[in-house]
Formats: C-alpha cells, structure tokens, sequence
C-alpha cells in the first residue's frame, strides 16, 4: 500500500500542469461588422488577382500592410480620370468610397473576419489630380468616412492625403492603409 502512494505522489508529481482551456477574446463591437456593410447596402465580392508582381495583403504580427487599391465599380471596370478636370471632387470623392470597400474585400480575404479589425491604423490617399488641384482631403474623405461608418471609432486613423502626376491606368485614386486585428 505504501508503495502505491509513492507510486500515485510520484504520478502527481511527474504530471504538468494542465493549461486552462483558451477562451475566445471578447467581441470588439457591440455589432456585427459584417451586417453593418450589408446594412449600408455593401456587398464585398472576391478581390481580383493582383496585376503585378505583389499580394493584397501581408501579415506582421497584429499588423496586415494592405497593398495600395483603385477604385473598382459594381462592374469589375476602374473609375478614372484627373480630379479637377475630369472628374469633380463629388466624383473623386465617390472613387475613394469605392476603393474602401475595394480594400474592405481584400481585408476580408486576408483576414476571413471583419470583426476581427482592432483598429485601421493608417491610411495613405493618392489622388490622381491636375496640378493646381488643392482638395486631395476631402476627395480622400470618401474613405475615411466609409471605414468610421463601418468600425466606428476603430475607424478613425492616421492619414495621408496627396496628389499625384498620374496613377496606374489612370484611375482617379489609390488607396493603401495599415490595419492592426486581433490574434
């Protein structure tokens, strides 16, 4: 009997620790992120391939570095054009709300959950614009205000907003931003 205690103490003492079972984090939001979009009639569609050497998103640690976008219409076609000659800051402005759900899409598919979206940490707005054009801001605006619509005050970022001589295929704005999630 004596040499079953030792043997059980000896078990006991020779077992790890067991590990608490993980809990899942706590929910972000008091709502779901995802129905906000179709609420705001948005619908997210697969992003396409990108046209050059480079991903739509990489990961680092917390971080997802998302490549810059341009504005894609319902159709699959780009909006394009110099903002200040061909197209008005309404019309820039409506391209980079575009781009932000261009963007929210390839979130998703780098990350599977919106809800997941701690915060959007920094947003770099290029503005395909004429050279006396001085309202990049408030063209860059139209994604700035989507992504407070959808995270609410995990929306609000940093922020870059320029003008440049010309973009790829001419579309009327890129837009590239950081994003911290959860694990």
């Amino acid at each position: 009997m004596k040499q079953l205690i030792i043997f059980l103490l000896f078990i006991v003492a020779c077992t790890p620790p067991r590990k608490p079972a993980e809990q899942a984090p706590a929910p972000l939001y008091d709502y779901d992120v995802e129905q906000r979009l179709t609420d705001l009639g948005i619908t997210l569609t697969p992003p396409p391939k990108p046209i050059a050497n480079y991903v739509n998103a990489v990961r680092s640690g917390k971080l997802v570095f998302m490549a810059g976008k341009g504005p894609t219409r319902p159709d699959g076609g780009y909006v394009t054009g110099k903002v200040g000659i061909d197209l008005t800051v309404e019309e820039g402005y409506e391209a980079a709300r575009l781009t932000a759900i261009a963007q929210l899409a390839a979130l998703q598919a780098a990350i599977g959950d919106l809800n997941k979206v701690v915060r959007i940490v920094k947003v770099t707005g290029m503005v395909n614009a004429a050279p006396d054009f001085d309202q990049h801001p408030e063209v860059i605006n139209g994604f700035s205000d989507l992504m407070v619509e959808v995270f609410g005050e995990r929306g609000k970022h940093a922020r870059a907003a320029v003008g440049m001589g010309s973009l790829p295929r001419n579309i009327a704005c890129e837009i590239e931003m950081i994003v911290e999630v959860q694990d």
